[in-house]
């Protein structure tokens, strides 16, 4: 009979993986690898997740990364915005074609039906050889040759169709503006692999997140039939089994944290790739947690999701940054104190230049009112 993990048991080997039970000396590029990768939908919040796990980490060290074209950002799993190192992108991007082609159907497929896919991603490709153009641009460019359809839907679906990055300054901390695009074999100076494997993926997913089910790792990248590949790599796996009965999958000697090991509290980036790494979360939070945790970024605390938190300017001049602590339910003294003590960490790092800083813990409830 294979060993039975229990949700809490789950919960710290995930943390440990993640580095988010202790903050690491580990360099940025070496984070980013081992996390496969940083959700970044935003431009802030990839900056917050290494912060939560980097000892020391400064904004400055992930926007060299970017324009020394160590770390890319572009449309991968999931179909949404990340951040990974070049390396990775080279293999990463060729698996995930497939359930991209599916994502430009889902998104876009009524706006771009009738037109020759194929022949969008040529003109897009031939546009931007030999340098960049800004998402409106390109779309008015696209629509040029399609009259009458949405730039907009054309631009992105070429997220989709080709091998894109987008550039600094886009993707650093503080950036609004307009998306550049790329040619990613362009910016890198390499060509993407041609044999990447989906073994790798899986592999990849359970270093990061595991123990872990198929549909799990299936939910984290957004790809669709791994139970093949996984059936494949059962023999040098560890199988575990899940409080509800579930297959969990794992490698050989990758850490099982004790379930009693004490973890700090962590203020997670929003939409940390740590609580959207798993079709089952319960390992993190409740059903009804899951749902907030899709618009607002999480609070850890002993662990697990119990508080959602912001940060806005007020007062004249927009000098004073407020961090507001929203609480799924009330915390003891103790666990208040800590997460104060780590939300005056987050606010040196996040709104160091703000001339006052304070932290205002309310109810989610009287929050959303």
């Amino acid at each position: 009979m294979a060993e039975v993990l229990t949700r809490r048991a789950l919960n710290r080997a995930t943390l440990e993986r993640q580095l988010l039970t202790r903050r690491t000396d580990l360099s940025a590029p070496a984070v980013i690898e081992r996390l496969a990768g940083l959700q970044a939908q935003d431009p802030d919040p990839p900056y917050i997740g290494l912060w939560s796990r980097i000892e020391g980490f400064r904004l400055e060290e992930l926007t060299k990364l970017l324009e020394e074209r160590a770390v890319v950002r572009a449309t991968l799993f999931r179909g949404t915005q990340h951040l990974v190192t070049a390396e990775d992108y080279l293999w990463v991007r060729p698996l995930l074609q497939p359930m991209l082609d599916r994502w430009q159907k889902a998104a876009f497929g009524k706006q771009t039906v009738g037109v020759d896919l194929a022949e969008l991603a040529s003109v897009a490709r031939a546009a931007l050889a030999g340098g960049s153009l800004a998402r409106p641009e390109l779309g008015r460019l696209l629509a040029e040759r399609w009259p009458g359809r949405d730039p907009v839907a054309l631009a992105r679906s070429v997220q989709g169709l080709l091998a894109i990055v987008h550039p600094p300054p886009d993707g650093t901390w503080g950036r609004r503006g307009t998306t550049p695009f790329t040619l990613a074999e362009e910016w890198l100076g390499r060509p993407l692999a041609a044999d990447a494997s989906r073994r790798h993926l899986v592999l990849r997913h359970l270093a990061g997140f595991g123990p872990a089910t198929v549909k799990d790792v299936q939910a984290w990248s957004g790809t669709t039939r791994l139970r093949e590949v996984v059936e494949e790599l059962r023999p040098e796996l560890r199988v575990y089994r899940g409080e509800g009965g579930e297959e969990l999958f794992d490698l050989p000697g990758a850490p099982l944290p004790d379930p009693d090991t004490v973890v700090p509290v962590r203020f997670l980036a929003a939409l940390d790739n740590v609580v959207l790494g798993h079709a089952d979360r319960s390992r993190l939070m409740t059903d009804d947690q899951r749902r907030h945790i899709i618009v607002e970024a999480a609070v850890l605390v002993d662990g697990c999701v119990r508080a959602l938190w912001v940060i806005k300017r007020e007062g004249r001049g927009r000098t004073t940054a407020v961090l507001t602590v929203k609480c799924f339910s009330p915390l003891n003294p103790r666990e208040e104190a800590e997460v104060t003590e780590e939300g005056e960490r987050l606010l040196r790092f996040a709104a160091g230049d703000a001339e006052r800083h304070d932290i205002r813990f309310v109810p989610v409830a009287a929050a959303a009112s």
